[in-house]
């Protein structure tokens, strides 16, 4: 597909003028703020295309991280799809589900890549000072995957948490045993908690390695009344073709979720309900993604704790009522 990065000229430009506007943040978040120029400089190329001839011309391909496709690339082809202008999608393996209204979607890349995020043919890249972005609309997960499989006697809690490593360090923000025991004690009598660590074989891996907490032996062991979407995806009731598939059956039936940072997070925000996000540290803090972006995936209230403590506060003040 055509390169649609924007030339060194255009890159200088931008440069100038985020140091004069923004000389006084750091470099590492100065470099975002170019970006979001660079992004909304590149679309000026396609105002014909998008509003006045209107045909099917659109190709959209992605290799970058499942983060920045579920908040920029995934609504951005949909807009697209409803403007009568997309023409064709391709992204990772196991991805075809995401993208249910492309008129031809390819699994193309085997691996998610650091490179792969600086699409600058997207609405955004990464981080953002400005999330009020044109050719981007709510995609309908929870409409289209909506089901009568997975209903349960209590409404559904999703508990979603990753182990993996963090900017090139031990993992930051996760959900320790002593932390997942809190939660389910408090919320088990209320909900059908399902809990989600998804399995390497199971997801394109990208740059950052997943660690072992040994939590699914704990939780046979200790909680044996939670689900482990793992096993529904063994029994596969629904008939889905791969664990994402199932994924967003089960999600698309829950208004209830808690979730950590990154990917796990916004795949949890599509499904409006409730979202209490664990983000310890990271340029969303910075750009307040979870304030002004994470909310406009589906309408969810965004809930953000930056501790283990302020987890405890969210699950008691907004979770022991479904």
């Amino acid at each position: 597909m055509k390169d649609n990065s924007p030339n060194h000229f255009l890159k200088k430009i931008a440069s100038l003028l985020v140091r004069i506007k923004y000389g006084k943040l750091p470099v590492a978040y100065r470099y975002f703020y170019r970006n979001t120029y660079l992004c909304k400089w590149v679309q000026w190329r396609y105002i014909f295309k998008d509003y006045f001839f209107k045909k099917k011309y659109k190709q959209i391909a992605f290799q970058g991280e499942f983060a920045p496709e579920l908040e920029f690339v995934l609504p951005y082809a949909y807009w697209h799809y409803k403007n009568g202008t997309l023409k064709e999608t391709a992204g990772a393996l196991y991805t075809k589900e995401f993208y249910f209204f492309s008129p031809h979607h390819e699994e193309k890349f085997e691996v998610r890549t650091d490179e792969g995020n600086y699409n600058f043919d997207t609405p955004r890249i990464l981080y953002s000072q400005d999330y009020h972005m044109k050719k981007w609309l709510r995609v309908p997960l929870k409409e289209h995957y909506q089901n009568e499989v997975y209903v349960f006697d209590k409404p559904i809690l999703i508990l979603a948490n990753r182990y993996n490593m963090e900017w090139n360090r031990p993992p930051i923000s996760y959900y320790s045993l002593d932390l997942l025991d809190y939660i389910i004690q408090h919320l088990k009598a209320t909900y059908t908690i399902i809990y989600n660590r998804p399995a390497p074989k199971n997801i394109t891996m990208d740059t950052s390695d997943i660690y072992d907490l040994h939590e699914f032996e704990w939780l046979k062991q200790e909680h044996p009344e939670v689900l482990l979407l793992e096993d529904l995806y063994q029994e596969n009731k629904i008939g889905a073709r791969n664990f994402n598939h199932l994924q967003l059956c089960v999600y698309a039936n829950a208004s209830h979720f808690i979730s950590v940072h990154g990917g796990t997070a916004a795949l949890a925000s599509y499904f409006g309900g409730i979202n209490l996000i664990l983000s310890k540290e990271g340029p969303e803090h910075h750009f307040h993604c979870f304030e002004k972006l994470f909310p406009q995936l589906s309408g969810a209230k965004i809930l953000h704790a930056k501790t283990d403590d302020e987890v405890k506060k969210y699950v008691n003040a907004h979770y022991l009522k479904p």
